[in-house]
């Protein structure tokens, strides 16, 4: 009996120390509003492995830079190119811990059932969109909308920006670009492929060119004043490994190695 008892007062003091000072961890992570189901279901796969915690937030493309950029307290940062210079700029990141963990292609959709456009080549997308009656994508000027900004640098790439801009029915955010397409308000819409995702009244064409609209990684860092430096890195190693590449792939991101 004495025996017994001897071994559950010894037996806590058996644990490994690593998993011990995981469980005392609790890393604050913010990633670009891009894909939120997929990291969801990444970090908390994560945080079953390795026992350590993890405060999520999703701020928007601008907020993202922001936070890091005016030195707000954070462990990992994951923001969308070009954000990523202004983050090194900011010397609040690790400049060595710049990790590609996924990356966003941009997609063209219709109405479930209508036909789908040749989208294959620079020159066939510019034929769609001189030819549909009405286009929808997210506001390229409301500070949030990084998928609009994309489509209007690609109108500019096409040489066909103002040809389009009186078809163009600009939204808040790519789900309402999506509902236009599916309710036929709009011929055709515009925005991540991943906010496509899920959606039964659209049908998916397929991601743009990229020739005129190049894919946009996300791009995560480790603070500078982190204080679980050693936890944060076993994230960014986690999200941009290989276990997590048929998550993103499940989403419509593409794995970031």
């Amino acid at each position: 009996m004495k025996r017994w008892l001897a071994a559950l007062v010894i037996a806590p003091l058996l644990v490994s120390p690593n998993v011990a000072n995981a469980q005392q961890q609790e890393l604050s992570v913010s990633i670009v509003g891009r894909g939120d189901d997929a990291f969801k279901e990444l970090i908390s796969r994560f945080e079953m492995k390795t026992g350590i915690k993890v405060a999520l937030k999703f701020p928007n493309f601008i907020a993202s830079r922001d936070l890091i950029v005016k030195g707000e307290p954070f462990d990992v940062g994951i923001v969308e190119f070009p954000h990523d210079a202004d983050v090194l700029a900011s010397g609040n990141v690790v400049p060595g811990s710049a990790t590609t963990v996924a990356v966003g292609w941009m997609a063209v959709a219709v109405k479930k059932g209508a036909p789908k456009p040749d989208i294959s080549t620079p020159a066939a997308v510019k034929r769609l969109l001189l030819n549909a009656k009405s286009i929808a994508y997210p506001d390229p000027e409301n500070g949030t909308g990084a998928s609009g900004v994309n489509v209007v640098m690609m109108l500019r790439r096409l040489g066909i920006e103002d040809a389009v801009k009186a078809k163009s029915k600009l939204t808040q955010g790519g789900g309402r670009a999506m509902a236009m397409a599916a309710s036929g308000e709009a011929e055709i819409g515009m925005t991540y492929h991943i906010g496509m995702y899920g959606n039964p009244n659209i049908d998916i064409v397929g991601t743009l060119p990229a020739e005129i609209c190049p894919p946009m990684p996300l791009i995560g860092f480790v603070s500078s004043k982190s204080t679980h430096a050693g936890a944060a890195k076993e994230l960014l190693a986690f999200l941009s490994g290989p276990e997590a590449a048929a998550t993103y792939r499940k989403y419509l991101l593409q794995p970031g190695y």
